[in-house]
């Protein structure tokens, strides 16, 4: 099952207190990035993010789920109506993330 548009600008939303979100469109579902690097996504309208140290220490209830075969897993993050804490959980994130490769042109 794809994600619907509506899921993904509800999540966009949630997260418009931050600076510098954006997304790319996948097979039907959406990665989700702040700063150029990737934080999560969008699949089968379930929000899931990396399982970086702060996600783990936030989420710690969070059940870790696949976004799709073969990957690996995230953690789902059910609290999405509560602006505050996810703006907070993207924020700590990043720091954490590996920042994005350079292509080869």
């Amino acid at each position: 099952m794809a994600s619907t548009k509506a899921y993904l600008d509800y999540v966009l939303e949630q997260l418009s207190g931050l600076s510098e979100i954006s997304f790319r469109a996948i097979m039907g579902e959406y990665i989700l990035y702040c700063r150029g690097r990737v934080f999560g996504g969008i699949y089968d309208d379930r929000f899931l993010v990396k399982p970086t140290p702060a996600a783990r220490i936030m989420l710690p209830q969070a059940e870790t789920e696949l976004p799709y075969e073969g990957a690996k897993e995230m953690l789902l993050v059910d609290r999405i109506e509560d602006r505050d804490f996810l703006t907070a959980l993207v924020a700590a994130m990043v720091p954490e993330l590996p920042t994005p490769k350079k292509g080869k042109r």
